[in-house]
């Protein structure tokens, strides 16, 4: 949670921080080094009931390294990828 209070800065802790899943669990976890294993991080976020809202805040905020919302960096970019070519489609 250390990491996520860096991340935000000064800005205020979004209200969703105080449901999840991962508050009281070792925020080394959710940033693990590379090549490590991400499933522990990923089955706290698995019935987390604002899963949505943090991977939305991570996306908005093209955070690049942790577990955010269940997904890996390499799991967002793709989902930012496929949500361009979405918006590219829908606009043509």
């Amino acid at each position: 949670m250390e990491r996520l209070l860096q991340a935000l800065g000064e800005a205020e802790v979004p209200s969703w921080q105080d449901q999840a899943n991962c508050m009281g669990v070792d925020p080394d976890l959710f940033f693990p080094d590379r090549g490590a294993s991400t499933r522990e991080a990923k089955e706290v976020c698995r019935g987390c009931v604002v899963r949505l809202d943090c991977l939305e805040y991570a996306l908005d905020n093209s955070e690049k390294f942790g577990i955010w919302g269940g997904m890996s960096e390499r799991e967002r970019r793709r989902l930012r990828r496929a949500r361009t070519l979405t918006r590219r489609e829908a606009a043509s």
